[in-house]
């Protein structure tokens, strides 16, 4: 069960208008949630059964969610919403190039990330048939402080950055996750000398990962590629030169013809 930092996992507070209620039912999700029943939904988000069940109700008959017979699903419909959205195609388009090398050097998974919130963003992945199966895809996320990408955001970013994700709590994905606030500012102080991440299990069992930032011309983190595969296979210090050369080269490309713009809420300060 996951356990944080301050003893047990306080239980959440239930957001107070029907438009968050609502939409704290869709944000319970997470990426590797196919469905969920009402009690999962209830204890996600806070609300009291009778309440999250009329909410549910409401969401299946606008079609954002479908009812399954173990639960409930997120629906097409959002995946039509979400297409309308500005996404940040010409910044995943640039760095495409540079992660399909990488890939073709280590053949493991490559990702593009950024910070959203509190949570590590994949913008891109690439990946093959050689490379270790995983949970991440396009779109989904995983609290920064467990990630290397989301490492990069919290190491060498604002201190107010890292305060943020240490009031919302440290979960334990795995044995490996570091829970410890000293613990976790102690890694990140090893980050910010190396210049590049690691992730040795901390949110997936087997796997583990490297990342480098890359930089807009005032020095700040924007994004981060990594490699990411099998935790027997990998040795995350051999590997990060190709990460750093590859997040270098993107930097520089980015700098000299003008970052494509990211949507406003993933520019990190």
């Amino acid at each position: 069960m996951d356990t944080r930092a301050r003893g047990a996992e306080p239980e959440p507070e239930p957001p107070r208008s029907v438009l968050a209620r609502g939409l704290s039912l869709l944000d319970a999700f997470g990426s590797a949630d196919t469905e969920l029943t009402l009690t999962e939904l209830a204890a996600r988000t806070g609300l009291p059964k009778p309440t999250a069940h009329r909410l549910l109700a409401e969401l299946v008959r606008w079609g954002g969610v479908e009812r399954t017979a173990a639960g409930y699903r997120l629906s097409m419909r959002l995946f039509v919403l979400g297409h309308r959205a500005p996404s940040p195609r010409g910044f995943r388009e640039a760095a495409l190039p540079h992660m399909e090398d990488l890939y073709e050097a280590t053949h493991e998974n490559i990702h593009l990330a950024v910070l959203d919130g509190v949570d590590t963003l994949f913008l891109e992945k690439v990946s093959g048939r050689r490379s270790m199966p995983i949970i991440s895809r396009v779109g989904g996320r995983l609290p920064a402080y467990c990630t290397a990408t989301g490492k990069l955001f919290l190491a060498l970013g604002p201190q107010e950055r890292l305060d943020r994700v240490l009031d919302a709590g440290l979960v334990r994905h795995t044995p490996h996750t570091i829970v410890m606030p000293g613990l976790l500012r102690r890694e990140l102080a090893r980050t910010a000398d190396r210049g590049y991440a690691v992730n040795r299990e901390e949110s997936e069992a087997g796997v583990s990962a490297v990342a480098a930032p890359i930089l807009d011309r005032r020095r700040r983190v924007i994004a981060a590629l990594s490699i990411t595969g099998n935790v027997c296979r990998l040795d995350l210090d051999r590997l990060a030169p190709a990460v750093r050369t590859a997040a270098l080269s993107l930097s520089r490309e980015l700098a000299r013809d003008g970052a494509p713009p990211l949507p406003p809420r993933l520019r990190t300060s």
